[in-house]
């Protein structure tokens, strides 16, 4: 069986990568609008379940993996900035302060008789910054990095000068929680 990630994050290819999972990447654009709920854990459920079934409706003999990562703060769920003026913003509101990074990730699989097996589940971690810094800030704002980054900052990458502590999992923050992923794969005994 073939492992299809269906995304295209660099961050999520290196932790599988990094796993020795062998993978291929297949991606297909979802609708991204979730007007259900505004909770965080089921917002990227829900992304990461309609990202995986994109993708499986052409790969139903592998196992597929969807994912999506989101920062909330104050129950204000933080995308990718659009531009430099908005990520300096989200980034003076994370300022000195605690929010929770949550990734959701799917997986579609086979059973024995070729049935899909839907499996979604989420992570959370716990990111406190730095108090602010306004120089430091707005040079990370215009470095280009956070633009692509939900809450607008790569803890892998110039973004780790911003965070003073995490409680939770690492990788999580970078966009996939992939000990919880390679625990579900062995335990759903599927052969990868």
């Amino acid at each position: 069986m073939k492992v299809i990630l269906a995304s295209g994050s660099p961050r999520r290819r290196e932790l599988l990568e990094q796993a020795g999972i062998p993978f291929e990447i297949d991606t297909a654009d979802v609708d991204e609008t979730v007007e259900d709920t505004t909770l965080p854990a089921d917002y990227v459920m829900e992304l990461s379940l309609r990202k995986a079934e994109a993708v499986a409706a052409s790969h139903a003999k592998d196992l597929v993996i969807g994912a999506d990562t989101i920062v909330a703060f104050e129950d204000i769920i933080l995308g990718k900035p659009k531009d430099e003026s908005k990520a300096y913003e989200m980034l003076c509101m994370l300022a000195g302060k605690t929010h929770s990074v949550y990734t959701g990730v799917t997986m579609i699989y086979p059973d024995e008789d070729g049935k899909p097996v839907k499996e979604t589940f989420h992570v959370r971690t716990d990111v406190t910054m730095y108090p602010p810094d306004e120089k430091l800030l707005r040079e990370y704002a215009s470095c280009g990095e956070p633009l692509d980054k939900a809450g607008a900052y790569g803890i892998q990458g110039k973004g780790a000068l911003l965070v003073e502590r995490i409680e939770g999992d690492y990788y999580n923050v970078m966009g996939l929680p992939i000990a919880e992923l390679y625990r579900r794969i062995k335990n759903s005994r599927i052969r990868v």
